[in-house]
């Protein structure tokens, strides 16, 4: 178990570097690939752990809660941007290149690439395998911190602190609501897909 979840975290460290580094973003379509490879890394944690879905609970009151974490966690963000800019010359031009991504997408086809495919998949493989998987292996806080910290790391390849700094923020905001209500799984795959289109297409933090 222990060598299929290593090698599934540095599948992801790979397709995560050569999506965002400088070297390689030129020669490929950022928005696909992160669609194949995030639809790859969920089709693995599916394999490795296919009950994975019995945790999902479909109601008003979970889609509610999505929302409601989806608002709050873009307030975190806009409240940190503003905070940033403050502290550090170069967090504008960041964030710049990272909105820089979406420079003649169509913002239709961004939008159901992160709501259906995107967002649910970073879910389904970060906090319903990889972290569930150390929870169970170690213990529920060793899960909840080495999930976090391995999701902002992979980030690193982008050579922007911004995006790696969202990276962990975001993944703790997600990974510590799994770690506290696993059963509101399906709230946190809404809040992530909704989050990742609020803040790219819908009200971007400018």
């Amino acid at each position: 178990m222990i060598k299929k979840l290593v090698f599934t975290i540095l599948l992801a460290a790979l397709l995560w570097t050569v999506m965002f580094s400088p070297l390689t973003a030129h020669y490929l379509n950022f928005w696909w690939a992160m669609t194949a490879s995030a639809a790859t890394l969920s089709l693995l944690a599916t394999i490795l752990r296919p009950r994975w879905w019995k945790e999902l609970r479909f109601s008003l009151s979970e889609v509610l809660l999505g929302v409601s974490i989806a608002v709050a966690l873009w307030l975190v963000f806009w409240v940190g941007d503003k905070a940033s800019q403050l502290l550090f010359d170069f967090a504008r031009p960041q964030v710049d290149s990272i909105y820089g991504m979406k420079e003649g997408e169509s913002p239709w086809l961004l939008t159901l690439l992160m709501l259906f495919i995107i967002g649910p998949a970073e879910e389904i493989f970060w906090r319903g395998y990889v972290q569930h998987s150390l929870s169970g292996r170690i213990n529920p806080n060793a899960g909840f911190i080495i999930t976090t910290a391995v999701y902002a790391l992979v980030h690193i390849g982008s050579c922007n602190f911004m995006l790696t700094m969202a990276a962990l923020v975001a993944g703790f905001a997600w990974g510590l609501l799994y770690r506290l209500f696993p059963q509101h799984f399906t709230a946190i795959i809404l809040s992530h897909a909704l989050w990742d289109v609020a803040v790219f297409v819908w009200f971007p933090i400018l």
